[in-house]
């Protein structure tokens, strides 16, 4: 096994900080009994070797903690909550439990939670989003355990990637709306990654198709009701021709369409609103919401029976990408 894919152990940071390896331990368990300068020295290897300590220091290397670490942005929202059921369930059946953190978007947070999982010597993680810090990475890498990434779509995974593209996602309803005349387009996304994505490939669709210039309007995650409701006011009253709008989230939409039922904008004459991920309520929203539909829970189901067969020692056949794909559902309100 190469170095990459090994786990970086205390005798290896006392050996690159010249100690012993009693004192890498007090580093990390009793800082303040250590040398001022000396710890800093065995501090500095830690960092560079990217050590995580074990937090199970008294269980067997070789022993499998039946454990997956899973890091969602948001549990607020029903999607990844879908996703994280479906993932469980399959894990459940192959006799894992998951342990569930929040990284709330937070690029730092999830680093810190990579470290706990680690440190927890969970037996695979699964990760949302395949943007990542880069000790994030390194880190996965080198603990030679499975790793899927999800709710998106990249060439080159850590490990395994399950999801769809945001990007052609965003295309297929910038391509919907010009279809249905809309030439003055507007973007109602919150500010994280697979937003941008989704965002990225609208904007490349409708340049396609002749629309130049798309207003934008974003928000902090995670995105609100509400948020919709004054971003597409925002939008409206800053330009007042816009006659389509995309939101990254059905959330939003429906917040589009209580602006617009609010200041009496027709949907879908005056302005046509768009959504993503299909949400229960969408079909039954006034007029109903057209959306980009993702079969979350499939999702997780997918990632779950991958992580399943591979700690069961099967190989993924070379399989590194898994595309699940999605579906443009067209209802009245675009």
């Amino acid at each position: 096994m190469t170095r990459a894919a090994t786990r970086v152990q205390m005798a290896d940071v006392a050996r690159e900080a010249g100690v012993a390896r009693v004192t890498v331990s007090r580093v990390i368990n009793a800082p303040d009994s250590v040398a001022p300068k000396t710890r800093a020295t065995v501090l500095a290897a830690i960092a560079r070797l990217g050590f995580v300590p074990n937090l199970n220091a008294g269980t067997l290397a070789s022993r499998r903690s039946r454990i997956v670490g899973a890091l969602v942005p948001t549990l607020s929202n029903a999607w990844f909550a879908d996703t994280v059921d479906g993932l469980s369930a399959r894990l459940s059946a192959a006799g894992y439990q998951l342990l569930l953190g929040q990284t709330r978007y937070d690029a730092n947070e999830e680093e810190r939670l990579v470290d706990a999982f680690i440190g927890r010597r969970v037996d695979a993680i699964v990760l949302t989003g395949t943007q990542h810090l880069p000790a994030v990475q390194a880190k996965l890498q080198r603990a030679g355990i499975p790793v899927i990434e999800c709710w998106d779509l990249i060439d080159t995974p850590i490990d395994t990637v399950v999801g769809f593209s945001n990007a052609d996602a965003g295309a297929t309803i910038a391509r919907h709306l010009a279809s249905r005349g809309c030439r003055h387009l507007g973007f109602i996304g919150a500010e994280e990654s697979r937003s941008a994505q989704r965002l990225r490939g609208f904007r490349e669709a409708a340049k396609a198709a002749g629309v130049s210039r798309i207003h934008v309007h974003l928000v902090m995650p995670p995105s609100s009701i509400q948020d919709g409701v004054h971003g597409l006011e925002t939008l409206v009253h800053a330009h007042p021709g816009l006659d389509g709008v995309f939101c990254s989230n059905d959330t939003l939409a429906l917040g589009a369409l209580l602006a617009a039922r609010n200041h009496g904008w027709r949907v879908p004459e005056d302005i046509a609103v768009a959504g993503f991920s299909d949400l229960p309520v969408a079909i039954a929203s006034v007029p109903a919401l057209t959306t980009i539909r993702i079969d979350s829970r499939a999702l997780g189901e997918h990632a779950g029976e991958l992580l399943a067969r591979r700690l069961r020692g099967a190989s993924n056949d070379g399989q590194r990408v898994h595309d699940l794909g999605f579906t443009l559902i067209v209802r009245d309100s675009a």
